[in-house]
């Protein structure tokens, strides 16, 4: 049981931790906003549990179809030019926000929405999932205790990452969270390219 637990935990931390597109909207949303850091995280968190309770519940068979998976990315692809193109947009917008300006209701919606579909439109997060379902089936693991460790670790990972980095904003100046943005849109442009690139050749 602690050890299907840890296993999991550390699996989670594991798929959570790379600089991913999710992880570079996280970080450059935090520094405006730390609801809309988490509120990203929190949609890709919940677009994992639903693909995950597919996969349990055998109803996702058709996700090692090519021809799904192509679909898939080539929609992510997009979508991740589009976020690519508003981060950029948004360059110039300012690190401080006044309490009047704070994200709520369907502010915290629409980023939540942007991290449910930027997860769900992932073709790895279908594959990357089908994995850990074969990892616990070879290991005989406890299947929930597994995946309560691996929730555990990416709940405290999406709200520790929108944290840290909002409470270290006050160290970034203007010019920098220029660059930082400038640099978030080019690294999630090279995503999109790459993504459209396995969606032609290798998917």
């Amino acid at each position: 049981m602690i050890e299907s637990f840890s296993e999991g935990f550390l699996l989670g931390i594991g798929a959570a931790m790379p600089l991913g597109p999710i992880n570079i909207l996280i970080m450059n949303n935090a520094l405006k906003s730390y609801k809309a850091g988490f509120a990203i995280g929190l949609g890709a968190m919940s677009s994992d549990i639903f693909y995950l309770s597919l996969i349990m519940l055998g109803m996702i068979g058709f996700a090692d179809n090519v021809l799904f998976l192509k679909s898939v990315g080539l929609i992510g692809a997009f979508f991740l030019l589009y976020l690519a193109y508003n981060i950029y947009k948004s360059r110039d917008k300012k690190v401080e926000l006044s309490k009047e300006e704070d994200i709520k209701g369907t502010g915290f919606f629409k980023k939540y929405a942007q991290g449910f579909v930027l997860t769900l439109l992932n073709p790895y997060t279908i594959i990357f999932w089908f994995s850990i379902a074969g990892y616990g089936a070879n290991r005989e693991s406890d299947v929930l205790f597994t995946l309560l460790g691996m929730m555990s670790s990416i709940i405290l990972w999406i709200t520790l990452l929108p944290y840290l980095v909002h409470r270290t904003k006050h160290k970034v100046s203007q010019k920098v969270s220029l660059y930082l943005s400038i640099l978030s849109s080019l690294i999630l442009l090279g995503f999109a390219l790459s993504l459209l690139v396995d969606v032609v050749f290798t998917l």
